[in-house]
C-alpha cells in the first residue's frame, strides 16, 4: 500500500485508533506512528501476534465492542491521551440480515454505542490534553451516513447516528478544548471490500457513479483523520468530511 502523503507533526502525541490491525485502521495508525505519535490500537484477538499485519509499532489493546466492560477497560488502561480515533465496527454482524430486529440491535451496539460509550470514558483523559489545537475525537462514518442501503440498514443507522452524536460532542465538549470531526468514507479498498470488487455487478455501478473511477486507499482515508485531529484543523469541530472521489457528488 502507499504511504500517506500529507506531513503532519504529533510528536509525543497519545493515539488511541480501534480496529487498528487492519485496512484502514491499520493505515491511521501507521500515519500516526511515522508523525511521532504514540499509538495504541484494539482489536479482538487476545494477542497482536494474531494478526497478519505489523503491528510492533503499537501498543495493543484487546476490546470487545459489544462487551461494555472491555470497552471501558481500554479507557482505563490508558495512562494520557490526546486522539481518539473511532474506527471499529462491521456490517451484517455475525453474518445475520440487518433487518431482524435483534441483528439491527447489534449492529447498532457494534458501530455507534460503543464508540460512545468508549469516548465517555475517555474524557476524563482527553481533558488533560496538552496539544495546542485542543484534544480531538474522530469517527469514521460512511455513505451509508448519507444514502439508504437496503442491505445494511442497522450498520447505516449506527453510521448516520455517529454523525449526529459527533455534532453533539463537538458543541457539548468545546469548552473543554475538545474537537470533535467525522469522515463519511465512501468505498475503500480494503481487505472486508475486496470481494466486492471481483463481483462485476457490484464494481461496475460503483466506478461508473465515482467521477474518479477508483475506489479510495485506506492511507487516503487516514490522511484525512491526521488532518481533523492536527493544529491545522483547530477552528474545525461539529463537521462531517466525506472522502468519497465523487460519488455523493453526483446528481
Amino acid at each position: 500500500m502507499p504511504e500517506a502523503k500529507a506531513n503532519f507533526d504529533f510528536k509525543d502525541a497519545q493515539v488511541l485508533v480501534t480496529g487498528g490491525s487492519n485496512g484502514i485502521g491499520y493505515a491511521t495508525a501507521s500515519a500516526f506512528h511515522k508523525a511521532g505519535a504514540l499509538v495504541t490500537i484494539t482489536g479482538t484477538a487476545a494477542q497482536a501476534a494474531a494478526y497478519d499485519s505489523d503491528l510492533s509499532g503499537f501498543a495493543y489493546r484487546q476490546m470487545q465492542l459489544e462487551d461494555n466492560d472491555s470497552v471501558e477497560a481500554v479507557a482505563r488502561s490508558l495512562d494520557g491521551l490526546d486522539i481518539l480515533v473511532n474506527n471499529a465496527g462491521a456490517s451484517l454482524p455475525g453474518g445475520g440480515n440487518e433487518w431482524d430486529p435483534d441483528v439491527f440491535e447489534r449492529a447498532v451496539r457494534i458501530n455507534l454505542t460503543s464508540g460512545y460509550r468508549l469516548t465517555q470514558a475517555c474524557l476524563p483523559l482527553l481533558e488533560k490534553s496538552s496539544l495546542s489545537g485542543g484534544a480531538a475525537v474522530v469517527g469514521i462514518a460512511s455513505l451509508t451516513s448519507i444514502f439508504g442501503h437496503p442491505m445494511v440498514p442497522g450498520y447505516g443507522a449506527a453510521k448516520t447516528g455517529l454523525t449526529g452524536l459527533t455534532r453533539a460532542i463537538a458543541v457539548t465538549w468545546a469548552d473543554k478544548k475538545i474537537r470533535a470531526n467525522a469522515i463519511a468514507a465512501g468505498m475503500v479498498n480494503t481487505r472486508m471490500t475486496s470481494i466486492m470488487q471481483d463481483i462485476p455487478e457490484m464494481n461496475d455501478p460503483i466506478l461508473a457513479r465515482t467521477p474518479m473511477r477508483r475506489w479510495a486507499e485506506p492511507e487516503e482515508i487516514a490522511d484525512g483523520v491526521l488532518f481533523l485531529a492536527s493544529d491545522q484543523a483547530r477552528f474545525i469541530t461539529g463537521q462531517t468530511l466525506v472522502i468519497d472521489g465523487g460519488f455523493s457528488s453526483l446528481g
